[in-house]
């Protein structure tokens, strides 16, 4: 197994974004899977390396990174070291992320033999996942996608009309994280920015122009995002296949740190499925 860590993608005026790659050098035609982590996540968060090097020996080059305002910083890519950058964080930003690491992939690998860079799948766990929906709505280059615990709408997750009032009094909101106890500030923008770009943030219209295979995963005992959410994608896209994994959590079963070197049973069912459906 081929393994680059923390790969520097350099960017114009931009803040750069730092990738992984997990390949396998004997096998042919690995298609590139990129994966999106979601809302407070990074690339390294619990069992994503595992789930990438288990996806990536089926004979798949998977590409995980980490947008580029998560929080995290070049130094040190895992938790939140900046603040100033997770405050600034917005949809679109996410957005442009995703599309310059689909353009480098293809770039990086066009001259491999082991690896098809014509054919991006895409991964997109919880809030990564409807960013996933949108893109691959928006993007030709994408031929299949996957998404797991994914979100069904951006615009309820603001709050009440007066939350947002005080949001915009104040510029800023904070929400704790839970694991490092940090309070993490949302700038008014991230809203304004929402507003500005409604129609292409609109996950539902975007689920029903899609024309891509796109299998839904999602935990039974998901507390973080309903399942009601996975049923609502599946009802808007006829061709979707929704699969329900039974006793798992937002995040399958796993935890962060993940010390282990297999995976959860439910992300193991996860990875299973996800295989089959890209073959």
């Amino acid at each position: 197994m081929h393994i680059d860590k923390n790969i520097n993608l350099e960017r114009d005026r931009k803040k750069p974004i730092l990738i992984d790659a997990f390949y396998d050098e004997s096998k042919t035609n690995q298609s590139i899977v990129i994966f999106c982590h979601g809302y407070k996540g990074y690339k390294d968060w619990g069992a994503w390396n595992v789930m990438a090097e288990h996806i990536a020996k089926a004979g798949y080059c998977v590409v995980k990174f980490n947008f580029s305002h998560n929080g995290g910083t070049i130094q040190n890519p895992m938790d939140f070291p900046d603040l100033e950058a997770f405050g600034n964080n917005n949809y679109t930003k996410e957005l442009d992320d995703l599309d310059a690491v689909i353009t480098w992939a293809q770039k990086h690998f066009e001259s491999n033999s082991n690896i098809n860079s014509n054919k991006i799948f895409l991964i997109g766990h919880s809030r990564g996942g409807g960013i996933t929906i949108l893109k691959a709505s928006e993007d030709t280059r994408i031929t299949k996608l996957i998404t797991l615990a994914s979100v069904s709408d951006f615009g309820n997750r603001f709050g009440t009309d007066d939350e947002i009032k005080n949001w915009k009094k104040d510029g800023v909101k904070y929400v704790v994280n839970g694991r490092t106890k940090q309070q993490m500030p949302h700038y008014y923008q991230f809203y304004e920015n929402f507003k500005a770009n409604e129609n292409r943030l609109h996950i539902e219209s975007a689920e029903k122009q899609l024309t891509i295979p796109h299998l839904i995963i999602h935990g039974s005992e998901d507390t973080s995002v309903k399942i009601s959410e996975a049923e609502a994608l599946h009802g808007w896209n006829s061709k979707s296949e929704l699969k329900i994994i039974d006793h798992a959590d937002h995040v399958f079963n796993t935890k962060h740190p993940w010390h282990k070197k297999e995976l959860s049973n439910e992300l193991y069912e996860v990875c299973d499925l996800i295989i089959s459906f890209l073959k």
